[in-house]
């Protein structure tokens, strides 16, 4: 049979049944395919190949190996999305004049000395920490979250604009 997605199932069944089952790569089976592409024509195909002397077959994997190979494969698509997330991360952050290296240590280093009001929204028990932790904690229990975020960008703005106006460095109050 042709390799694909629960070929090595079918061929265990198979084999404990006593048949002499093979699987054979998509790629070995794809020269003899003539026509469109269905049931009839694969099967012409397989069979046109499996009497090939130099045909070679992929050996029927157990349960245990395949769910390693599984856990590979989503392994493996998890860097890919870590790394393409961090990517997209600093290249947000160069937009805005940050260079951070490559690399997730980099970037986890950075992270807690950039300031913005959904990372002091993240975690609720730590707004007695900021000046305005008793506004936060007020606000919140009458706004939705995303209306407190820009409640609370609005309120860094202000501070900012003040210290500007002012020509006074912001001096956080306990």
């Amino acid at each position: 049979m042709e390799a694909c997605v629960g070929a090595h199932h079918l061929s265990r069944q198979l084999l404990a049944l006593g048949h002499d089952a093979r699987i054979m790569p998509a790629q070995y089976v794809r020269p003899y395919l003539r026509g469109q592409k269905n049931d009839y024509h694969d099967g012409e195909a397989i069979t046109e190949a499996v009497q090939r002397p130099r045909m070679r077959f992929v050996p029927t994997k157990s349960v245990e190996q395949l769910d390693l190979q599984s856990m590979h494969r989503v392994r493996s698509r998890l860097v890919r999305h870590r790394t393409s997330v961090i990517n997209q991360l600093r290249a947000l952050l160069l937009d805005r004049g940050i260079a951070v290296r490559q690399g997730a240590r980099f970037l986890q280093a950075v992270l807690p000395e950039i300031h913005g009001q959904r990372v002091i929204l993240l975690s609720a028990k730590n707004w007695h920490k900021h000046r305005f932790g008793a506004w936060l904690e007020a606000a919140s229990k009458r706004m939705h979250r995303n209306v407190l975020a820009v409640a609370l960008a609005n309120k860094l703005a202000r501070i900012a604009w003040s210290g500007l106006a002012s020509k006074h460095n912001y001096q956080a109050q306990a």
